[in-house]
This record gives structure tokens, C-alpha cells and sequence, in this order.
């Protein structure tokens, strides 16, 4: 199965062509943009098109980040996601960042827990904890700084992600929120398509809300 997977969720702006069959990514490319995904997507999708040497009509499958991350970036992911699907007759399915990265460590120190962490500003931490063969704990939530340090406090396992300093104030190192576009693409090739079409993952709500008291009145 060939699966095209797109990352927009963010700081960059990515896209692979996978081959679950043989295990191998026949082509990738990424920009570190951060901002201005809707510009950039196309041209991102076509340069790891002609490094696999394929074309969209050959890909069976499309992978998205759905989040947790920017805003507007997953917003230009998901929308591309189910228009190349739409326009192809194929699958697409989402994929969460926190399931990225914790992949991305247990890959790296397989055979641990995994609690991801990204630090949501205003106090939050978007968290969700994994098991050592990359299944979720539980589901990924929003919570306060002071409840997720209780909660890595009795974690057994590797800590990733931007909110690693708030809970381990000894870690070193880089802990940028990063999503490997050929991990989105291997779990994109391991997800269920009959869970319904991608969609964002947003645990809060928006930063702008509507002003009551100034709706215009209709004739």
C-alpha cells in the first residue's frame, strides 16, 4: 500500500510517500516554515512525489496530522488530507501529533512507557501517555501544570515533548515539538480507515470568542 502523509501542525510544512508493503519511504521533503502551510503544501507534496518517482494515482492512502498544534496549520492539513481522498476515491485518515512523538522515542528506547507532553501555554499541557508497544493509555486531554507534575511524577517512562522542562526541570537538551513525517506515514498505514474521515484534534477552544452584545440585528 502506498501512503502519501502530509504534516502541517507545526513549525513545519511536510509530506512522505510510503510503502507499507517493503517498510521504506520512497521519498520525503520538509520546510521549516512556520507559518504560511496553505502556500507552501502543494509544492512540498510534489517534490516528495517525484522523489518516490510516483504520481497521486498511484497512492492508496493519505495520512494527516489532526493535532494537537497550530490552529490554522491542522486546519490546512486535514482540508487537504480529505480533498486528495475525495478526488482519488481513496482512504484518508488522521493522525495525533502526541501518537508522533511518542512513537518517535520508542523507537528509540523501545521496550518504555512513553508520556508525551506539549506545553499549551496558559498554564496547560496537552498529555497522553503510551505503552511500550505504542498504544495509548488513555486519551489525550488538557491539563493544568500542576496536575500533569503529579502525573509524571509517578511516571515509569521516557518523558518528549515541549512541556519536558516544566515536568523534569533536570532535562537537556532540545525538546521542540518535532512530527517525523515517516512516522506520521507508518501509523498512517496501521490506522483504521473506518474510523471515520480525519478531523482536528483541538482540546480547548479557540482563543477568539464572539463579543455578546454587538450582533447585528437581521431584516
Amino acid at each position: 500500500m502506498i501512503i502519501l502523509a502530509l504534516d502541517t501542525a507545526g513549525v513545519d510544512c511536510a509530506a512522505a510517500v510510503y510503502d507499507s508493503d517493503r517498510d521504506t519511504v520512497l521519498g520525503e521533503a520538509s520546510d521549516m516554515i512556520g507559518k504560511g502551510h496553505a502556500e507552501h503544501l502543494m509544492g512540498i507534496v510534489d517534490r516528495a512525489l517525484d522523489m518516490a518517482g510516483v504520481n497521486l494515482a498511484t497512492v492508496d492512502r493519505i495520512a494527516v496530522t489532526v493535532g494537537p498544534g497550530s490552529f490554522t496549520g491542522i486546519r490546512v492539513g486535514v482540508a487537504a488530507a480529505r480533498g486528495f481522498a475525495l478526488s482519488l476515491s481513496i482512504p484518508a485518515v488522521g493522525v495525533t501529533t502526541l501518537a508522533v512523538m511518542a512513537e518517535a522515542v520508542r523507537q528509540r528506547t523501545p521496550g518504555r512507557p512513553v508520556l508525551a507532553a506539549m506545553d499549551a501555554k496558559r498554564n496547560e499541557i496537552y498529555l497522553q501517555a503510551f505503552d511500550p508497544d505504542g498504544r495509548a493509555f488513555n486519551e489525550a486531554r488538557a491539563v493544568t501544570v500542576e496536575d500533569a507534575l503529579a502525573i509524571a511524577a509517578d511516571f515509569d517512562g521516557e518523558i518528549t515533548g515541549s512541556a519536558t522542562p516544566l515536568l523534569k526541570p533536570d532535562a537537556s537538551g532540545d525538546h521542540a515539538n518535532r512530527f517525523p513525517i515517516s512516522i506520521v506515514a507508518r501509523l498512517g498505514a496501521d490506522a483504521d480507515p473506518s474510523s471515520g474521515k480525519p478531523k482536528p484534534l483541538y482540546l480547548r477552544g479557540p482563543d477568539a470568542k464572539p463579543q455578546a452584545g454587538f450582533a447585528i440585528e437581521r431584516v
